[in-house]
């Protein structure tokens, strides 16, 4: 029985050295413990799949206290993952880091910081304009956004100043450094969406 991930929270970065003494950059991952708080099979709901409950909540309303109610739980955020054999599974069971290998290649998705509302410069890279030749406050402009006579607007899309951040990201090929199969902390190599203390899913690349 292996399920092809796990819900966690993102605890921060740090450093570790490999045993070449090269320095590596990781982010520290509350893996779990997560509760299965349902099973779904082929024939019952036309896939197969598993979903697992992540951080204690006393804040639910009823249609979602009695979904969770046979886990024996109460969470916030729920996610389904795929698994090897989901008849060997049991609501209720509960998922640890015991799934994952060091080395192993994962993608994992969290929610990006927010970082408001935020010019062209910040958000999309923009050059901004001249310093020099008497212009005194288009520094970080974003310049021309259209045409006058034709087509006479603004096109769909342009990118413009604007809501910056907040977003779902996934970023796959990461690998795991270290496993504390105590505490239930994945070390994953790079950096991963998100501030720290969010929540984040974390997938067996295959």
């Amino acid at each position: 029985m292996k399920i092809n991930g796990i819900i966690g929270k993102k605890l921060g970065m740090s450093l570790i050295y490999d045993d070449s003494g090269n320095m590596l950059p990781v982010t520290l991952v509350q893996a779990g413990p997560c509760i299965v708080t349902q099973v779904k099979t082929l024939a019952k709901d036309g896939y197969d799949s598993v979903q697992i409950g992540f951080s204690e909540s006393k804040n639910l309303n009823s249609p979602q206290s009695g979904h969770q109610k046979r886990s024996g739980g109460q969470f916030s955020v729920l996610q389904e993952f795929q698994a090897d054999n989901p008849d060997q599974i049991e609501v209720g069971q509960s998922i640890t880091t015991e799934n994952f290998e060091e080395n192993e290649k994962i993608k994992v998705s969290g929610t990006t910081k927010g970082r408001g509302f935020s010019g062209g410069v910040r958000r999309y890279g923009f050059k901004g304009g001249p310093k020099t030749h008497g212009q005194s406050d288009r520094h970080r402009a974003v310049g021309s956004i259209g045409a006058g006579s034709s087509p006479g607007r603004v096109w769909p899309g342009t990118r413009m100043p604007g809501h910056y951040g907040n977003e779902k990201a996934t970023i796959k090929g990461l690998s795991i450094a270290k496993i504390d199969a105590k505490n239930n902390i994945l070390v994953i190599k790079g950096s991963i969406p998100g501030h720290n203390g969010s929540n984040v899913r974390i997938e067996i690349q295959k």
